[in-house]
């Protein structure tokens, strides 16, 4: 008898697992200021987190400059690299996320990353934190498509040959929501990052957790539910 595959638990990194809109919209202002543009709002930079690079930048850019696009990415690629240099540089943890990822890998799920970082800056971050080996599968926006196309799900099941219907996507924006429901996985909301949890809900987050605490619990009702073929939020 064909057993079946484990579940995956796929995160999405940037305001889900670690809180680094600080550097981000630093490094998107020195980015815009290089090129000669004034900073965008913070508000509005937040908003983009989570997008490829240059989709957030375009998505930013006033109308009329999309033409500065690629100087204005190399640039925050740049400020990024000397922040993450600088010994005061600090992307936290999200209270209690670690121990989350240690109650769900406990549980016999298997982990993966799904997120608009580079890789460079992703493994950077799991170093940083200890993290490194916690994920079997780690799919970035260098891989192709990103957010809020399917393909880092579909590739991340396919590299473990799991099911859409066994993975959830825990991510803070309305792209990792949109992201699952292209893919046919299920998706859970943070309400501690970057979109609103009205926002997440209406883009199709079957949950939302408010804190960290509540995520292995609220992974395994959902998996549960979508073992059974079952909905509900």
């Amino acid at each position: 008898m064909a057993t079946s595959p484990p579940p995956l638990v796929l995160f999405d990194c940037d305001g889900t697992l670690v809180d680094s809109q600080h550097a981000i919209v630093h490094a998107m202002g020195e980015a815009f200021a290089g090129v000669g543009l004034a900073p965008p709002a913070a508000t509005a930079v937040r908003m983009v987190i989570g997008l490829s690079l240059r989709e957030a930048v375009l998505r930013l850019l006033p109308a009329g400059c999309e033409r500065e696009a690629d100087a204005a990415t190399a640039r925050y690629k740049d400020c990024f690299l000397a922040l993450r240099r600088r010994p005061d540089h600090d992307e936290p943890l999200f209270p209690g996320v670690r121990e989350a990822i240690d109650a769900i890998d406990r549980s016999g799920a298997l982990l993966g990353i799904v997120t608009g970082k580079a890789r460079r800056g992703l493994l950077a971050t799991l170093e940083r934190h200890g993290l490194t080996d916690r994920f079997v599968t780690l799919h970035t926006a260098d891989d192709g498509p990103g957010k809020p196309a399917p393909d880092m799900v579909l590739a991340a099941i396919a590299r473990i040959g799991g099911r859409a219907r066994s993975t959830v996507v825990v991510g803070d924006t309305t792209f990792d929501m949109e992201m699952a429901a292209a893919a046919g996985a299920q998706a859970i909301g943070v309400a501690w990052g970057y979109h609103s949890p009205a926002v997440l809900r209406a883009r199709g987050a079957a949950r939302i957790v408010t804190a960290a605490a509540e995520l292995p619990a609220a992974v395994g009702r959902l998996l549960a539910e979508s073992e059974r073929g079952e909905t509900g939020l």
